[in-house]
């Protein structure tokens, strides 16, 4: 009587967070009691302070006092010869296996019974160890699997191994459907196969030992990767620029070939249109003097300088100039723009041939004169009678 006594003191004053004895004991103010540590850490991990158990709200977080009754009560529970709690005396939690003998809060089982088929916590296990028959019970740790060794249509203990169909039976399997089976205990099979565990393990490790192995030499191999992937990205980031430079420098190049043909070719052109210049002035003088000479009244003076004038004249018409309608740089865009595309073409190709590509693109622009023929024009003079001038070539 005394120890139920007890038992149902230990309920009334355990803390509903850590289910254990009171520790400095405070009430809130709903009227429930907990550890004050258990309180105000659940109160620190939530946004808003709330009871555990009625889930009654509180504002502002209440100040804790210590249950001065609550504590004294615990400290004359703890007199009367309870022991201290341990994990054995514990109540059960979600993942724990409770024992099932206890009624109301049951407690946490520490031995299951392959006999009995149950789970005891140690204050119902004390008979197994005192009560002669119940000491040949096999114990083994708390287990929650112990339905799996009762038959799921006869409701008995599977104690037999059947070797023909290589599983458990009970003994009313064997009679009604095993008669012919080769069947054995199933301690006497666990015996057998326990013997086959040495060698089992041996090669299990063994099989270990070269997987580890091979593990290692792939993790070699991945480090191996790692730094080669990182070498050929150094290698091929120095190659790209070497190659940007080089297009940059066979830009500049080009820029200044096409500079100097622009500078060439209007220098040619201005020393067409100063000789043109200096025809038209010199025409006009003459036109002038033709011109004043016909007012004159003085018929020797007209016929003296009239032949000069009609002489030049004539051998110095105005001729008809005719340009040929060209792009003057346009072969030779043809040819960056080839360029260009040899290199686009050469970079949309896998990495590998990339390359490869690279150096068979030929960035060599004209230098020569052999060279800037390729792109040569002709602008010819044409009159009635002054010759033809036809210019080919740069």
């Amino acid at each position: 009587m005394t120890q139920q006594v007890i038992q149902l003191d230990q309920e009334k004053l355990s803390c509903p967070i850590c289910l254990d004895l009171l520790k400095d004991p405070v009430t809130i103010p709903c009227g429930h009691s907990y550890c004050m540590s258990c309180i105000n850490k659940y109160w620190d991990e939530k946004e808003t302070y709330s009871c555990p158990q009625c889930k009654k709200t509180f504002t502002p977080r209440p100040v804790l006092v210590k249950n001065t009754m609550l504590a004294e009560l615990v400290d004359d529970l703890k007199k009367a010869g309870l022991p201290a709690a341990s994990p054995d005396h514990a109540c059960a939690g979600p993942e724990d296996v409770a024992c099932d003998f206890c009624s109301g809060k049951k407690l946490k089982a520490s031995k299951s019974c392959l006999v009995c088929m149950a789970s005891y916590c140690e204050q119902h296990l004390q008979p197994h160890y005192n009560i002669a028959p119940l000491k040949k019970h096999k114990l083994v740790k708390a287990t929650s699997k112990l339905q799996e060794n009762i038959c799921p249509r006869h409701d008995e203990v599977m104690k037999i191994f059947c070797c023909t169909d290589q599983q458990c039976v009970c003994y009313l399997c064997l009679m009604d459907e095993r008669k012919d089976h080769v069947t054995v205990s199933a301690a006497a099979e666990r015996a057998e196969r326990q013997k086959d565990r040495s060698g089992n393990r041996q090669n299990i490790q063994q099989r270990i030992q070269d997987r580890e192995k091979d593990m290692k030499v792939l993790q070699e191999e991945v480090e191996a990767i790692n730094l080669s992937a990182d070498k050929t990205g150094k290698e091929s980031e120095e190659l790209f620029k070497d190659l940007i430079n080089l297009i940059e420098k066979k830009s500049s190049e080009v820029k200044q070939k096409i500079r100097s043909k622009q500078k060439t070719e209007q220098n040619r052109v201005k020393e067409l249109q100063e000789k043109l210049e200096q025809e038209i002035r010199d025409l006009r003088r003459r036109d002038t003097a033709l011109q004043q000479l016909s007012l004159t009244e003085d018929h020797l003076h007209f016929l003296k300088n009239y032949s000069s004038l009609s002489h030049q004249s004539a051998s110095t018409n105005v001729p008809t100039i005719s340009v040929q309608p060209q792009q003057y740089f346009k072969d030779m865009m043809m040819e960056v723009s080839h360029l260009r595309n040899e290199l686009q073409a050469a970079l949309s190709e896998e990495p590998a041939n990339t390359c490869q590509k690279m150096t068979q693109v030929d960035l060599k622009e004209p230098v020569t004169r052999h060279e800037f023929l390729k792109y040569a024009y002709s602008i010819q003079f044409t009159t009635h009678e002054a010759p033809n001038y036809t210019r080919s070539g740069v």
